[in-house]
């Protein structure tokens, strides 16, 4: 009863900021829609980030070229509010996307519903681990107890920061089952989309305590790092593609392609643009040609691919 509640509280909140809205996932692996927005005098992408529920790299993939902080006023900015559901074994609990800095959070069994929020991920030598682990302890107002490898960095630290505006890690924040590891908040909002801390999952400030009232300790978190996606919707097929460095994007894509059985469907020359183009945005590469037709390039197979 306590959990319908809830969700019923949620999804009220949910009709006026977008990074609380529900989706249903049983029948689609695409979920939500690309929407515009014309930009106001004095606002940055960053805030319109925000305000849609995405972050930095959201924004700034979507809007190739264009200032982040000084973006031309009437300016229609794609918000690239739709994703592809990362590919894992079970739809259950949390699931984070490190490639995408994106975490998904699937309802108990028989909802069939999904809610997803941006967040920062581990910087470059201090990277999100991945794998499969579980939430071991629920905190409000905590204090963090700087660790050493930080207060080597940032000597001015003191050993604890107690809980108040100048704390990392937010109001609230989940203990994950691997060493030094939170999901949290934030008293920097600007770094969600980015690879700013080390080794833990940042939301924004009014993200966190949604998802601290949704989540049990216990619960599973899966961590994975996948960098092309791929899913059908209304029997289309559709690649999101988010540059994180990985070395051989074809190789992922025709991979989780044929984990699918989808090669057949698609056509190649719109896989190798998305490919190209790594939007971080779900994108139409569905093969047109029909029975019957000569094909000319459209439909794929792994050796055209490779």
């Amino acid at each position: 009863m306590k959990k319908i509640i809830v969700l019923l509280c949620f999804m009220v909140f949910a009709v006026s900021t977008a990074s609380a809205e529900y989706f249903f996932a049983a029948d689609s692996d695409v979920i939500g829609k690309v929407q515009h927005y014309s930009v106001k005098k004095g606002e940055s992408l960053i805030e319109i980030a925000r305000k849609f529920g995405l972050g930095y790299n959201e924004i700034v993939g979507a809007n190739p070229g264009v200032d982040p902080f000084v973006p031309p006023v009437g300016l229609e900015a794609r918000i690239p509010a739709e994703w592809v559901i990362p590919d894992v074994p079970a739809r259950k609990g949390i699931v984070i996307n490190v490639s995408e800095m994106r975490l998904y959070y699937f309802l108990q069994k028989g909802t069939n519903l999904v809610t997803t929020f941006p967040i920062g991920v581990g910087d470059e030598g201090k990277e999100t681990p991945v794998g499969e682990f579980r939430i071991i302890q629920k905190i409000v107002n905590p204090s963090w107890t700087v660790p050493k490898s930080i207060r080597e960095e940032k000597p001015e630290l003191p050993p604890v920061v107690p809980a108040g505006p100048d704390n990392p890690l937010g109001t609230h924040a989940l203990r994950l089952s691997v060493p030094s590891v939170l999901i949290h908040g934030t008293n920097r909002p600007w770094a969600v989309g980015r690879r700013a801390t080390h080794g833990c999952l940042r939301l924004y400030p009014e993200d966190i305590p949604r998802l601290f009232l949704l989540v049990n300790t216990g619960e599973k978190v899966t961590i994975v790092r996948q960098p092309v996606k791929v899913g059908v919707r209304r029997n289309r097929v559709f690649v999101e593609v988010h540059d994180d460095g990985a070395t051989n994007y074809l190789k992922g894509a025709v991979k989780a392609l044929g984990r699918k059985n989808l090669l057949g469907m698609i056509d190649r020359q719109k896989l190798v643009q998305a490919l190209n183009e790594k939007s971080g945005v779900p994108v139409d590469i569905t093969s047109e040609i029909q029975d019957g037709e000569e094909a000319t390039g459209g439909s794929g197979n792994v050796p055209d691919l490779l």
